[in-house]
């Protein structure tokens, strides 16, 4: 069995609609969905920041190296 060919325009457009039609079901959440309720309203609740921010820094450097190396190696 052999399937039509699917025009560019037409895949665009199924693609825009499935898009809007799982924005339109998605929902954040609601204040009593069960997370952290603050004790003090001065202190909010802390996140940890560093997990994700020091693994992007890492990706980073070493990106920066690797550039840097192939620029040397190319020059000469």
């Amino acid at each position: 069995m052999t399937f039509p060919r699917i025009s560019s325009a037409l895949y665009r457009l199924g693609l825009l609609g499935s898009l809007l039609f799982g924005a339109g079901l998605a929902q954040a959440q609601t204040p009593g969905s069960g997370g952290p309720a603050p004790t003090d309203p001065v202190s909010p609740t802390e996140v940890p920041l560093d997990g994700g921010a020091s693994l992007l820094l890492a990706a980073g450097v070493g990106l920066g190296l690797r550039r840097l190396r192939r620029r040397r190696v190319s020059a000469e």
